[in-house]
């Protein structure tokens, strides 16, 4: 199993990446049909698909232990990223969130970037290379835990500022994560869920939108027009999908009912079309894509791949899982995109860079054969002599 999970691992991240272009396909092509660019979104994601297999080799290359000497470039350099969103002329505010870059005011149209979707990776790199290199300190307070936490909040807080709480929520999620892998004591892990959870408050009450999102979750009857639309609208096309689907390209909720069908709210496209048998299928490849993972990271051959590996698959995991409780109405509206699925440049590339990474941890792991593994010997039962 450790030897071939790493098949078992890129297998199931390239049948979410077939079916996210497929489902792109399926969205787009009403709008072709209506007059609208043909196929536009599908190609640019194509494009990106390119930019991102091209990284995602090099990943894969490049010893994953580089990344932890150049850990402080690479945070330094998310963080002035994540700043560049507060510049004007080059950071771009959609819906009231402040978390792309682009070029536009410059006469570069078309180009966006979301620097919190690398700013994860450099996050998980960042704290794996700290418990790399302090392996014996983890249960301390002062470098098990006040430093690296002082490196999450930061990373949390500039994503923050940006309104975009789900980010931040997903980014503290799997910064502890790390740390409780590494070691960290419980109890001051608990004083960050705190001081997170106190950041999340704030928040909400500075922001009402928010709050409201939170309370439209428990009433989608009566907000169904209009903070709770997407989420009414995701819930009618699970339902409409039924078990077997409509059928590839028949989708109706697409049609201008369901805002962000191709990007954040793709999940309940492929229940409608492709029916509960599609859903489980890509909970399943999920499901089996974060299994091997966690493989790959037990056996590689140092503490700092072994963290890093994990924190990229809890972060692939964790994100999908958050967008899949979305668009059930599980949990609030928060806008984050389902990994390898959804439309987006930004987020496939910071995907296939961590599967280029654990593919190089796999490749240098340590993979011992029946015959290497220790021998278990029964224990004999005492007869006594006669």
């Amino acid at each position: 199993m450790a030897k071939y999970s790493i098949i078992l691992f890129i297998l199931s991240a390239l049948s979410l990446i077939a079916l996210g272009i497929t489902m792109l396909a399926s969205t787009t092509f009403q709008v072709a049909q209506e007059g609208g660019e043909d196929y536009v979104t599908l190609w640019r994601q194509l494009g990106w698909l390119g930019v991102a297999t091209v990284l995602c080799v090099i990943m894969a290359v490049v010893d994953y232990n580089v990344w932890m000497r150049w850990r402080w470039h690479i945070l330094i350099a998310a963080a002035v990223l994540l700043a560049l969103c507060y510049v004007p002329m080059i950071g771009v505010k959609i819906n009231g969130s402040r978390r792309w870059i682009g070029l536009q005011a410059f006469g570069v149209g078309g180009f966006r970037l979301q620097p919190s979707e690398f700013a994860k990776i450099a996050l998980v790199i960042a704290l794996a290379g700290w418990f790399g290199t302090h392996q014996a300190l983890t249960r301390t307070f002062w470098r098990g835990f006040l430093l690296p936490g002082l490196i999450l909040l930061g990373v949390v807080a500039l994503i923050g500022c940006e309104f975009d709480l789900g980010s931040a929520l997903l980014a503290s999620t799997v910064g502890l994560g790390v740390m409780f892998v590494a070691g960290s004591k419980m109890r001051y892990l608990a004083i960050i869920v705190v001081l997170c959870g106190g950041g999340l408050a704030a928040g909400i009450k500075f922001l009402p939108n928010r709050f409201e999102r939170i309370m439209v979750t428990f009433d989608l009857e009566n907000h169904k027009e209009d903070l709770g639309l997407q989420q009414w609208v995701s819930k009618l096309a699970f339902g409409s999908g039924g078990m077997e689907g409509r059928g590839l390209g028949e989708g109706r909720m697409k049609l201008s009912y369901l805002p962000e069908a191709h990007t954040d709210f793709i999940f309940p496209m492929v229940g409608e079309e492709l029916g509960l048998r599609g859903t489980v299928g890509v909970v399943l490849a999920f499901a089996l894509l974060v299994m091997a993972g966690m493989v790959v990271s037990a056996y590689a051959p140092n503490r700092f791949g072994k963290l890093l590996g994990a924190g990229l698959t809890f972060l692939l995991g964790m994100e999908a899982l958050l967008n899949m409780g979305v668009t059930t109405a599980l949990l609030p509206n928060k806008g984050l995109p389902l990994p390898f699925v959804s439309y987006g440049g930004s987020s496939l590339v910071a995907a296939m860079v961590a599967v280029g990474i654990l593919i190089n941890i796999h490749r240098q792991g340590v993979h011992l054969t029946w015959d290497q593994l220790p021998v278990i010997r029964r224990k004999r039962r005492w007869t006594p002599q006669l």
